[in-house]
């Protein structure tokens, strides 16, 4: 799960359920209980076992209070992907993820984290999963997402090789994609093996094989595959 690491999507997400209720800071301090036992249910029982019921009953609410506040289950379920993005960026500077190199590493850290909240890691999954279906509700959530993360990743890289003198940046682009794509299918072997794959530390391994990739670029496969 990528884990959110910056702005976009999440932002709007976040701001535009936010919108209407900017006079009342009661309905917004609600809504930040809400989202915060949602993290603790959701990341405790995972999307498909804990329900709304679960979140009302820890916030001292109804399930017709919760749906008020977020329409369905699975709106619930995309603000507290966006709530959690913003909260792991609160102790950084600016309140977003780093650039340049440091980039890389606070998404081996994301890693480590994400290994601790197993149902967090779940309903990201599954929604991503979910909505690359025409019309999902959660698609152009993930495509901002995406789009997002893959530009912040290349910037990070294009820091990194002006830093160590690397010209050739033809493979940044497909470097900055590869990433993430591991990082998500690491998230979902560990899901389905968490006593084989250590989430964090095989995220490390291949962030680290690609930025080498990138740095130290050796033959092409292509060349292997001509034989």
């Amino acid at each position: 799960m990528r884990p959110l690491l910056s702005p976009g999507k999440e932002d709007a997400v976040v701001a535009d359920s936010q919108s209407t209720t900017r006079t009342r800071p009661a309905t917004r301090q609600k809504r930040t209980e809400i989202l915060k036992a949602a993290v603790d249910i959701f990341g405790t029982k995972g999307s498909a076992n804990g329900t709304l019921a679960d979140v009302a009953e820890q916030v001292g609410m109804t399930h017709a209070g919760i749906l008020h506040h977020f329409g369905s289950k699975q709106n619930l379920l995309l603000e507290m992907l966006a709530y959690r993005d913003q909260a792991d960026v609160q102790d950084l500077d600016e309140k977003h993820i780093p650039g340049g190199p440091e980039l890389f590493l606070h998404l081996v850290r994301t890693a480590f984290v994400n290994a601790q909240r197993p149902g967090i890691v779940q309903a990201y999954t599954v929604l991503s999963a979910e909505s690359i279906t025409d019309d999902h509700p959660a698609r152009a959530f993930f495509e901002e997402r995406y789009t997002t993360l893959r530009r912040e990743i290349t910037e990070a890289f294009g820091e990194l090789c002006a830093q160590e003198g690397v010209t050739d940046t033809g493979a940044v682009a497909a470097a900055s994609a590869a990433i993430l794509a591991v990082m998500d299918g690491l998230q979902l072997q560990w899901l389905l093996h968490p006593g084989v794959v250590e989430l964090g530390e095989t995220t490390a391994f291949a962030i680290r094989a690609i930025v080498t990739a990138v740095l130290n670029p050796g033959p092409e496969l292509s060349s292997y595959a001509r034989g």
